[in-house]
């Protein structure tokens, strides 16, 4: 799956909450900061056949392991939530000294932790853009309110092994793409797994009249069936004034692996328009 050979990147340590959490800069050290934020189970590798692309066109781009995923070990401080993970994601930010504003994106989890980072400093940010994720500030039904919050409790009692490979099956289309998300779900534990996933049950932050004021991407795969992804994502689109709507063809939720040559194109189009390289 390795798409980016044998790139130079930088790796930063920054100690944060009982853990350290794993980050990599690759590209022009002048070039305008693009952050990606992977899904739970995942790593930073799930952006693997963006780097290519993203740092080829003049950006310099930032990946890294969310506290219990990849190399972000310990899982630290108990609960965890995504307000706790976009604080660990500004440390980062902060302990570069990153110029801003930036471009903030994340498949899934990521999503969420790119939207509450938005949401809390939206002067740091220049445009966002999202990867099989839900809105956490649109109102949801109170059926749905109670099925992610008791989601949690679903994992519990399911066998690991069989979870672990329900997970990598039902993300991706490619076998290779399910090949390693089944490696990267494989580096976690059970609890941390259970604890990553309480936190995205306390994601949804409801709120009437908020809307993202940025230039937006929201994308997800034609083929993506997780949770209600597909089915609000218009509502969602309808809602936030400059956001550009785009259905990743032969794709499922993780969709820019499954077809990065679609989504790249889709996504150095958005940046070209509303976060040119030029800027630097």
């Amino acid at each position: 799956m390795d798409a980016s050979g044998d790139m130079e990147q930088t790796e930063l340590v920054v100690p944060r909450a009982g853990s350290r959490i794993h980050a990599r800069l690759a590209g022009p050290a002048g070039g305008p900061l693009v952050v990606l934020s992977h899904g739970a189970s995942m790593d930073h590798e799930m952006f693997d056949e963006q780097l290519g692309p993203l740092v080829g066109a003049g950006y310099r781009v930032l990946t890294w392991d969310i506290r219990g995923h990849g190399r972000s070990q310990p899982i630290g401080r108990i609960p965890i939530d995504v307000a706790d993970m976009a604080e660990d994601l500004l440390a980062i930010l902060d302990h570069l000294d990153a110029p801003g504003p930036i471009c903030v994106g994340g498949q899934s989890l990521g999503g969420y932790v790119a939207q509450e980072l938005v949401y809390r400093e939206p002067e740091r940010v220049a445009a966002l853009f999202v990867i099989g994720s839900t809105c956490i500030t649109m109102p949801i039904a109170l059926w749905e309110q109670w099925a992610l919050r008791s989601s949690p409790w679903w994992f519990v009692p399911w066998p690991w092994q069989h979870l672990k490979r329900t997970v990598a099956t039902s993300t991706a289309l490619r076998p290779e793409v399910r090949t390693y998300a089944e490696v990267a779900i494989g580096t976690m534990s059970k609890s941390n797994f259970v604890q990553i996933w309480r936190g995205v049950a306390r994601s949804m932050r409801p709120e009437a009249g908020y809307q993202i004021d940025l230039p937006l991407l929201l994308t997800h795969g034609d083929q993506d069936r997780t949770g209600n992804i597909a089915r609000t994502a218009p509502a969602w689109a309808a809602r936030d004034p400059y956001c550009r709507y785009e259905v990743i063809p032969d794709a499922s939720h993780n969709a820019n692996q499954d077809n990065p040559e679609h989504f790249n194109r889709v996504l150095l189009e958005f940046l070209a328009e509303h976060y040119p390289a030029e800027r630097a």
